[in-house]
């Protein structure tokens, strides 16, 4: 068919949303076809019989009448058996498009598509009509070759954290924690052939069972502080009892008691049935300094944590990507004010190291333990209100926040409205970082 003979072709749209059935007949009006629209599929067969189109594109969830059906009819009449379709529909299944192609088809349009699949297939349709002598039907749907499948993968280089305790304080069990968890504090980061581990709660056990199934490596294992939540899973931790482990340990600096004494403390003959000289492994303890940790291609930075003690945050660099790790930080400790609004510079200063250490990162995981009213009664427990935390998260600039260090005291349902809560809040300063509840044996890639 020539450009100039368009204009004596005709095309029936049975779209019925009608946004769609505008944009199609005004993409094929600018061509010079002659386009007619029907709105649902009674409308369709009755504007075939009265315009006789040579051409018709046809939704498949259509009101009144499917798609199918009016195809099924078109084929049973007479007058219509070859008439040309161009099924276009989003609903681009496998049941759907071998019913069409049975039903005989020219091609399928898949929603949404672009202004020159459309012309483009309309054009060689009446080219192939008119070299043919009538509309032909296909029994054959169009289908992308493989080099145009998309196959989105997820990005790993930049490394791994699979959090495996989300708790604070104490461990917790029961039908209400079954979504977050009930472990204490432990996160571990993967990257290449380097694992570290940060902090050793009672979810360092499951860590070290999944750890035991590979051949022994080096590990690194970062405290940030040695309260019982974060150390009390390493008498635990499988890969301790086999031979052939390195495990690194590191804490900061001015604790109350020498580091190797306090994880040896807790496998005290009075405690517990095994001794540190039962472990296999082979440990070496170590202080933080004032310079960076480098583990491969990792660099680890540490600052000090509004928190009881000598505790600390931890940053992972790798990739130019970074993730903070602060479970325990009373960030803005005593303040009950709006967020941002009653802050004097003084009080910003106090904390801008820790603002600036957190400043862009990637990647969050920070705790916002009590709500407004909590905080009123535990100010000093070294945890953080929800809208203090939130007042970090906006001066930080940070892009994904998870929240971790749950109370023992909060079931699955609270921390629902808790979350909806933490998000209303950072709506109002206008923030719109990511943010989520951490939960055990979550994954995510920095």
């Amino acid at each position: 068919m020539q450009v100039d003979a368009k204009s004596r072709a005709r095309i029936l749209v049975a779209e019925d949303d009608r946004t769609t059935s505008f944009l199609i007949a005004s993409m094929l009006a600018n061509e010079h076809y002659e386009t007619i629209c029907a709105k649902d599929g009674e409308e369709c067969l009755e504007m075939v019989h009265s315009m006789r189109p040579q051409l018709l594109i046809l939704d498949l969830m259509m009101p009144k009448v499917h798609g199918l059906d009016v195809l099924k009819q078109l084929r049973g009449d007479e007058r219509t058996r070859n008439m040309g379709v161009i099924i276009c529909s989003a609903k681009d299944y496998k049941t759907e498009n071998e019913q069409a192609r049975e039903l005989g088809t020219y091609e399928f349009l898949s929603k949404p598509f672009s202004k020159d699949e459309l012309l483009d297939m309309v054009q060689r349709f009446f080219e192939r009509d008119s070299a043919d002598g009538e509309a032909s039907v296909s029994t054959a749907l169009p289908t992308a070759a493989a080099a145009d499948t998309f196959r989105p993968q997820v990005k790993k280089e930049n490394g791994t954290y699979v959090l495996w305790g989300t708790r604070g304080s104490i461990p917790v069990s029961g039908p209400q924690y079954v979504r977050h968890g009930g472990n204490t504090s432990c996160l571990e980061f993967c990257h290449g052939n380097e694992r570290i581990l940060f902090d050793a709660g009672s979810g360092m056990r499951e860590v070290g069972l999944s750890l035991a199934a590979d051949p022994p490596c080096k590990l690194h294992l970062f405290i940030t502080h040695t309260h019982w939540d974060h150390i009390q899973g390493f008498p635990f931790f499988a890969p301790a009892y086999i031979s052939g482990y390195d495990i690194a340990v590191y804490a900061p600096p001015n604790i109350d008691q020498d580091l190797e004494s306090i994880f040896r403390g807790q496998l005290d003959r009075a405690y517990f049935p095994v001794q540190m000289e039962d472990m296999q492994a082979r440990f070496e303890f170590n202080y933080l300094n004032e310079e960076p940790v480098q583990i491969g291609d990792m660099t680890i930075n540490w600052e000090y944590a509004f928190h009881t003690g000598s505790t600390v945050g931890y940053k992972v660099e790798v990739g130019g990507r970074r993730l903070v790790y602060m479970p325990d930080n009373e960030f803005l400790k005593g303040y009950l004010g709006p967020p941002l609004s009653g802050l004097d510079r003084e009080v910003e200063t106090i904390h801008r190291r820790l603002i600036d250490f957190c400043s862009d990162v990637d990647v969050l995981l920070h705790e916002a333990q009590y709500t407004h009213d909590e905080y009123s009664e535990k100010i000093g427990w070294g945890h953080t209100s929800i809208a203090n935390a939130c007042t970090l998260v906006k001066l930080s600039g940070v892009h994904k926040w998870i929240i971790i260090h749950h109370d023992p005291a909060h079931a699955d349902d609270f921390l629902e409205d808790k979350l909806n809560l933490t998000r209303q809040v950072l709506r109002d300063l206008d923030c719109d970082v990511e943010v989520f509840h951490g939960y055990d044996r979550q994954v995510g890639y920095l």
